[in-house]
């Protein structure tokens, strides 16, 4: 028979190294982070990754309305909007986050880092909307890309991995592999011939 006992005790180590995990991503980009117990009860941005493992888990199961309202507690605590279904992978990081809107069909990946009012979202939802139900509409971040406060990226388009999107940028096309998007509308500055960096920039402010 199975050991209930034994494999309580083996999801919560395990949770809890997850959990490890993610802290020691979050201090790696913010030299704030000095404890687990300050990120964990002071930073919106980690409250409102964990309210929405919660939301896509209650979504997933069809109970969308819970979901929903799971969600919208999250904002009134943090200030930060998730759609329940959107798509988040590991180590997605929020830095102080107040007025950040992710969309129903945005997905994004590992090691991801958005800062405060950044909005992951449609071009135009108003627009046939009826015809949008169940459409991607949003975008999709790859791997370690880093998004500026205020920027804007809107439409079904795909930021390529390591792609630094620049504050108050509108992006609304697709960005290459470790592109750096700046300006609106959006341009690539970043020459063809570098090679493709992932250490991390804050703000994603590149060093020339």
């Amino acid at each position: 028979m199975l050991d209930l006992k034994k494999i309580s005790l083996i999801c919560i180590l395990l949770m809890f190294e997850n959990l490890m995990k993610y802290f020691e991503s979050v201090k790696a980009r913010d030299p704030a982070a000095t404890s687990l117990l300050l990120v964990i009860l002071t930073y919106p941005g980690v409250k409102a990754v964990f309210f929405h493992r919660i939301a896509n888990f209650i979504w997933s199961l069809n109970l969308k309305l819970l979901g929903r309202m799971i969600s919208q507690l999250s904002r009134f605590l943090t200030g930060i909007e998730i759609h329940p279904a959107a798509k988040i992978g590991k180590n997605f990081f929020i830095d102080h986050g107040m007025g950040v809107v992710i969309g129903e069909t945005a997905e994004i990946g590992d090691n991801v880092t958005i800062y405060h009012g950044v909005t992951l979202g449609g071009i135009m939802p108003a627009v046939k909307s009826s015809e949008q139900v169940g459409v991607k509409r949003h975008p999709t971040l790859e791997d370690d890309v880093i998004v500026g406060s205020g920027a804007q990226i809107l439409g079904p388009i795909i930021i390529k991995s390591c792609a630094r999107i620049g504050s108050n940028a509108v992006v609304t096309k697709d960005v290459p592999k470790g592109g750096i998007m700046v300006g609106i509308p959006a341009k690539n500055i970043q020459s063809k011939s570098k090679k493709t960096d992932n250490t991390f920039a804050p703000y994603a402010v590149t060093k020339k």
